[in-house]
């Protein structure tokens, strides 16, 4: 080692290309580092949303090329959530998607819907959809209510539905007009408190 430093000293090809080692060899530590799974199994704790910066007309939601624009009179909890789903809105249907960490290739039923709500702040951990028939408060809520069985889950926020069934170009996680559910079955209504 001594000797190759001593080299290094002399030669700026090999100081060169020392340097480059190190900092490649760093680089490699933070990235494996940042891409590490910490307990419990969720790669981040936290999606990244971005604060929606676009409002519509107060009282409902509107749909603009597949993207919810919150109401202005939304909560900021609550536009929160919107601008959630908005980030996976166009991603794949996968079964078992959102459930072992937040950013995923794709997304199922209660893995959309959870995903949505942990932007919000509503959720700490995804939920499947069984679970989500006695999460929050019993009833329908005025800006969101979660509709759940057993086999499925969707979300009606400000006034449009969340959900991967229904769709009609693709599958995956879809805004629509409609609030009444696609998929066939008895649901049990449940709304953040408050909202």
């Amino acid at each position: 080692m001594q000797m190759a430093l001593g080299a290094a000293r002399k030669t700026p090809a090999l100081r060169f290309f020392l340097a480059v080692l190190a900092l490649a060899a760093g680089l490699l530590v933070m990235t494996e580092a940042a891409n590490a799974t910490p307990p419990g199994g969720l790669a981040s704790t936290t999606p990244e949303v971005e604060a929606p910066t676009e409002v519509g007309p107060p009282g409902k939601a509107t749909l603009v090329n597949g993207r919810a624009i919150p109401p202005v009179n939304a909560p900021p909890a609550v536009k929160q959530v919107i601008a959630a789903a908005n980030k996976i809105r166009t991603k794949p249907y996968i079964w078992g998607g959102g459930h072992a960490r937040w950013n995923d290739r794709g997304y199922d039923c209660s893995g959309s819907v959870s995903f949505a709500l942990h932007g919000g702040g509503f959720l700490s951990s995804p939920l499947p959809s069984g679970p989500m028939e006695t999460w929050g408060s019993a009833g329908r809520g005025h800006w969101i209510t979660v509709y759940a069985n057993s086999g499925h889950a969707y979300a009606v926020i400000a006034g449009l539905r969340w959900d991967t069934a229904g769709n009609t170009s693709g599958t995956g996680p879809r805004w629509h007009k409609s609030t009444k559910a696609a998929a066939s079955g008895a649901f049990i209504a449940r709304h953040p408190a408050g909202y």
